[in-house]
């Protein structure tokens, strides 16, 4: 094959603005909850520490290789990986690796758009008053009955998807590119507004020692094997968005540094989402940090609801959250629509309305799930808990793990080399070492840890 400038779909502007698009891909929801949280709970900056390492010698290594194949292709993941595949002579059923990212990024999207429509909710709910002076139990109240209204689930979830389907419907230059131009350095600049606002409003040293008092007697192997989760998991590596938007990829952006810089990025945004957070729920008496749902739909709004100018900044968070989940989720998009335009023929607009219908329908199992079907269990899961279930603990995993072995161990070197050119033999020797065994007994760990934890 050719070395490819760019392919059908086009190619970012610059390198900038790829690294923008990964970084949007990369920040979500996670970041804002669940990172911060599970850091305070394991050792605060012990456990930050061993989430940098395991970022860069697990999470950067499988990141790098996933944007290789995305370049080398210049396709959609499903068709990037058929095709080197091919090009190396490798057995035809690693092509079914593509297909694994596409597929479980559309189911993720499925129930990420309805977790997405509740921050856009909460916006509303903000900006209102209508969480002006709440207590917990009101905020609880608040909370249960969003969830237990599909109406108004719907309604926020197909706003959402429409948010979307407007980006991707655009192209990479005219939609994703001025899109992620637009929504990341406005997601930083209220990321640097609510910290400046935490400082002066929240009990922001409670908050920095909750997040980087080093103690390491906390730090457990289960820390360790968080740590490792987290970093994989944060970088959206395995489910076909960055391998798509590596495809549009300038030619001559060092890969390597590249990744380094959304690494770096994506990790300082969790640790800054995290200082707002609970620089704002310990200055709020009877408010406990919580993981999950709790923390940003229950506990925040009563923070928020008794604090000077409170609703406008809770109105401004909750723009933030959804700014990071709405870049995240094009990026869930972009691959299946790519596949749809190459291999269907189909102009944008059609493949954007097909995708986003299965993906509204397969969402209103998430809906339901709340409220409707809550008591329709299946192995002990809701429809909900079974997609997340699916995604995060089998397909996910199992994806990156494939990932690391095919270009660690299968993918032919000269492809490796046209697209690593510049990077140095050490540090080329280094990022094969972690593909080949780190990546894959990590992933192995994190992968055997998630059915420990679900059935034992």
């Amino acid at each position: 094959m050719a070395l490819q400038q760019k392919g059908m779909h086009g190619a970012w502007v610059s390198r900038w603005t790829f690294i923008m698009a990964a970084t949007g891909s990369a920040v979500g929801l996670g970041n804002m909850w669940k990172f911060p949280y599970v850091a305070g709970s394991n050792g605060g900056g012990a456990f930050v520490l061993v989430y940098l390492a395991c970022i860069l010698l697990i999470g950067v290594p499988v990141m790098m290789a996933e944007v290789m194949l995305g370049r080398h292709g210049r396709k959609s993941p499903i068709n990037s990986v058929s095709d080197i595949v091919d090009e190396s002579g490798a057995d035809r059923r690693w092509a079914y690796l593509g297909w694994l990212g596409v597929v479980a990024g559309v189911l993720i999207l499925s129930f990420y758009a309805v977790i997405a429509g509740w921050a856009l909710s909460y916006i509303i709910e903000m900006g209102s008053g209508a969480l002006r002076g709440v207590d917990g139990n009101s905020a609880a109240a608040a909370f249960t009955n969003l969830l237990n209204d599909p109406s108004r689930l719907i309604f926020w979830q197909t706003v959402f998807l429409a948010l979307c389907v407007a980006v991707v419907m655009g192209g990479v230059k005219k939609g994703l590119g001025v899109a992620v131009e637009t929504l990341m350095p406005l997601l930083f600049f209220i990321l640097i507004g609510l910290l400046i606002f935490s400082m002066f409003e929240g009990n922001f040293s409670a908050a920095v020692n909750f997040l980087f008092d080093f103690n390491f007697n906390q730090l457990t192997w289960r820390s360790v094997l968080e740590a490792m989760g987290q970093a994989f998991f944060t970088l959206s590596i395995g489910m076909g968005a960055i391998m798509a938007y590596g495809a549009y990829m300038p030619q001559k952006a060092s890969i390597g540094k590249t990744i380094l810089v959304v690494a770096f990025f994506d990790s300082a945004v969790a640790i800054i989402s995290g200082l707002i957070i609970f620089s704002i729920v310990f200055a709020t008496q009877g408010i406990e940090p919580s993981a999950g749902p709790g923390l940003m739909f229950i506990s925040l709004p009563v923070a928020f609801g008794t604090m000077p100018g409170g609703l406008l900044i809770g109105a401004i968070f909750f723009i933030l959250v959804s700014i990071a989940a709405w870049s995240s989720a094009i990026s869930l998009l972009e691959p299946c629509v790519a596949w749809l335009v190459e291999a269907k023929n189909m102009n944008r607009f059609k493949a954007n309305t097909i995708l986003a219908v299965v993906v509204w329908l397969l969402g209103l199992g998430t809906v339901f799930s709340f409220n409707l079907w809550s008591g329709y269990q299946v192995f002990g899961f809701t429809f909900f808990d079974f997609l997340d279930f699916l995604t995060a603990n089998i397909m996910l995993p199992i994806s990156g793990l494939l990932i690391a072995l095919f270009v660690g161990f299968v993918v032919d070197k000269k492809i490796i080399d046209s697209e690593m050119l510049g990077i140095q033999p050490k540090v080329a020797l280094i990022w094969r070492f972690a593909l080949r065994y780190l990546a894959p007994l990590a992933i192995g760990a994190v992968f055997i840890m998630g059915f420990y934890d679900k059935f034992f």
